[in-house]
């Protein structure tokens, strides 16, 4: 595999990582455990019986967690500290043919997750602004086969997924703005025509 396609999967890695960093982590290293995938010397730790089990067991958590209103948003905000990091790990343990990690790839990395990360729990705080759950359970699905899928893709075509991810990305950032563009409108236009205080008229002397 050229280093074109390995800089390729790493950065998708870091993608899905900033929106379930467990579940890719678990994927990725289930996949190597089973000999699905030959994985390169700095990602062979996530092949580890204590990593499948820690990951697997914070990846159901977060399946939970992550559609329940509110609390989505406060376990993302918790996230930011697992999934910058752990993107820049996989970005860069990716390009590493002998398990020495790269500055310019860990900041690659971490870069891509902030800001798949930025975009994922932007979108799901805004959706919070609504009362009903269907909106908060249909996108926490769609973000797991999301991930899922990506994970399928980036080793078998990851240009493809690559592409895939752009426009996936540019479509949720166009939402959070529309979004956030229609509640601000709505709440200018609910504090202008709020009724003001009548002002008493001043009382003339006798």
């Amino acid at each position: 595999m050229s280093e074109a396609h390995l800089f390729v999967i790493g950065i998708l890695l870091a993608w899905m990582a900033g929106i379930r960093v467990y579940l890719t982590v678990f994927g990725l290293g289930l996949a190597g455990a089973l000999g699905w995938l030959d994985l390169p010397p700095a990602l062979q730790v996530t092949e580890s019986w204590w990593v499948l089990g820690t990951s697997g067991a914070l990846a159901l958590t977060e399946f939970f967690a992550d559609k329940i209103p509110g609390v989505d948003s406060g376990w993302d905000l918790l996230q930011t500290l697992a999934r910058v990091p752990a993107g820049a790990f996989l970005a860069a343990a990716t390009l590493s043919p002998d398990g020495q990690l790269s500055g310019g790839a860990l900041a690659a990395g971490a870069g891509v997750a902030l800001t798949s990360h930025l975009l994922k729990s932007g979108s799901r705080a805004l959706m919070n602004t609504s009362p009903e759950p269907v909106s908060n359970w249909t996108a926490s699905v769609a973000e797991d086969a999301v991930v899922v899928g990506g994970l399928a893709m980036a080793f078998a075509h990851p240009w493809i997924a690559l592409f895939l991810v752009i426009g996936v990305s540019l479509l949720i950032a166009l939402a959070v703005w529309w979004v956030w563009r229609s509640v601000s409108r709505g709440l200018k236009r609910l504090l202008q025509t709020a009724p003001s205080a009548p002002v008493s008229p001043p009382t003339s002397g006798p």
